[in-house]
């Protein structure tokens, strides 16, 4: 949850960044917006409204997207051209100290690098080590796809398991757009405003973007506002926003999920209701409103005009420890509970420590000595996630040895040895002590559809507010309980044309993902 908070720290200054670029408003008073629009919208439609408000604004987002990158390719001459002119993109010197009166002449610019169109390099890179790249951001993917909340509640919300895998693998043939989408208008914007985005010293890069570091953060909202015609700004606006907005409740919603399930309920209040937990999470998502608007200077501050970095940096800190436990939870059976704790513990600091320390000694302005301690300067971030996944897994390894193993009925059906060729009968009795225990109950041991009529009014716009719907409840038929776990059956089954259609579609993705990375690695 950590690292899903940072994040959306670094969505709302993007997203302010670029409604400062393009009305001039106050960043502050454009995260305030932003931030107050997205928690009405997660307060008071929880997870429902933020799937149907994604759908729509994905589709938004990708029509909005290809539009510039269409209009982008062609400005340049096509994809050919974009190469070659992207190695030329180099700021005229000159004519910047003389158009921002500069007194200071010491240009620390770097010219494109040689390999700055692939994307394997060499181990010593600065920004992407080959072996860095593969073995340390791989587990920050695992993290991503395999164990975020995010990600997680979506699948777990789905209809069937067959709705959950074609949208994992719909999500997979989406992610394959970025490098089109977002990559190649940014290396457009390289190309047509050089003066701009690769500002030649710290003086001129505070100058154009209010960062000393760079103004990379600027390139896409640059594009936008001097390439689209007035007609389409808006549109881009609106996508923009949206993407802003779509990932933001994601994550007010995980949170909040996490918060109130994991934490409130499990450690603060086991016998809370369910109308407790709704209000509690509605109440967390606006803590996190005004800690996220008292966030926004440190990360101004602190992400060194480099949110990309920034982003990659914090993830390797904070999501190699998740990776390697959850591997080793599905794939080792002799893995228990207190391997992964003392596992995840040890991890998790290591990479607290390292984050800490990585705010403390950041890295220095072009034009100055770099003082950081040895191993914060030599040590690349990615090969610090490598170190940091086998660290984890090493020590859940030995406390599991030192400690009983798991029981049979601990790990049925939750591990790949344990799951291949069980039978549908021990499925069925999984599913079904499932169901049994499934079921909300309250804390006086009465089910919430119990819950009084008689409310006053500010209760019931207090219920309303927070998505509770008290009134109607009792309307519901419930099914009996051989019904339910026929139901729970019937959303594992898979017919075979729909199974094989799943099974192409992966193989389909998969193969479209090795082609782009073996044809950008080059």
């Amino acid at each position: 949850m950590a690292r899903k908070i940072h994040i959306k720290y670094l969505d709302l200054y993007s997203g302010a960044l670029f409604i400062q670029e393009s009305l001039g408003w106050n960043i502050y008073l454009s995260v305030i917006l932003l931030i107050g629009m997205t928690a009405l919208l997660t307060v008071t439609g929880g997870l429902v409204a933020v799937i149907y408000t994604d759908t729509v604004q994905a589709l938004l987002m990708i029509i909005g997207a290809f539009t510039l990158m269409i209009i982008s390719i062609t400005e340049v001459g096509g994809f050919e051209e974009l190469k070659r002119r992207y190695m030329l993109a180099k700021p005229n010197v000159t004519s910047i100290l003389l158009t921002y009166n500069l007194s200071n002449t010491n240009s620390c610019h770097v010219d494109p690098k040689p390999d700055s169109l692939r994307m394997l390099r060499e181990p010593t890179d600065e920004d992407i080590p080959w072996p860095g790249f593969l073995l340390g951001q791989t587990p920050a993917s695992v993290w991503y796809w395999c164990a975020d909340q995010v990600i997680v509640q979506r699948v777990l919300a789905a209809k069937n398991i067959a709705h959950a895998k074609g949208s994992t693998l719909m999500a997979g043939f989406l992610k394959l757009l970025p490098m089109f989408l977002i990559v190649v208008p940014g290396m457009i914007s390289r190309i047509l405003f050089p003066e701009d985005i690769a500002c030649i010293n710290p003086e001129h890069c505070m100058q154009v973007c209010g960062s000393r570091a760079g103004c990379s953060n600027i390139a896409y909202p640059r594009l936008v506002m001097r390439l689209v015609p007035v007609g389409l700004r808006g549109l881009m606006m609106a996508v923009m926003i949206a993407a802003l907005m779509s990932d933001l409740d994601s994550i007010f919603n995980s949170a909040s999920t996490i918060f109130t399930l994991d934490i409130y309920k499990l450690l603060i209040r086991k016998g809370a209701s369910s109308r407790e937990l709704m209000i509690v999470g509605r109440v967390f998502v606006a803590f996190m409103v005004v800690i996220s608007i008292a966030w926004v200077p440190i990360i101004v501050e602190m992400q060194g005009g480099q949110m990309y970095l920034y982003i990659q940096e914090v993830a390797d800190y904070l999501t190699p420890p998740v990776a390697a436990i959850f591997l080793m939870g599905v794939f080792w059976k002799r893995c228990n509970e207190q391997g992964a704790f003392f596992g995840g513990m040890v991890g998790f600091g290591l990479g607290a420590i390292r984050l800490i320390l990585a705010f403390i000694y950041r890295v220095p302005e072009c034009n100055q000595p770099d003082t950081r301690p040895l191993f914060i300067k030599s040590v690349h971030y990615m090969y610090f996630a490598t170190g940091l996944f086998w660290i984890t897994g090493i020590v859940a390894v030995i406390v599991s040895f030192l400690t009983p193993p798991p029981s049979k009925e601990q790990i049925r059906m939750t591990t790949f040895c344990t799951s291949v060729g069980n039978s549908l009968t021990v499925q069925e009795k999984t599913i079904l002590k499932y169901s049994e225990t499934s079921n909300p109950v309250s804390s006086n041991g009465k089910s919430e559809e119990n819950v009084k009529k008689g409310d006053d009014q500010n209760r019931k716009f207090l219920d309303w507010v927070c998505g509770f719907r008290s009134k109607g409840m009792n309307d519901r038929t419930i099914p009996e309980k051989g019904e339910d776990e026929t139901v729970c059956l019937q959303m594992l089954e898979e017919t075979p044309k729909v199974k094989l259609l799943l099974n192409c579609g992966l193989i389909c993705v998969c193969s479209l993902g090795i082609f782009m990375f073996v044809y950008f690695s080059l």
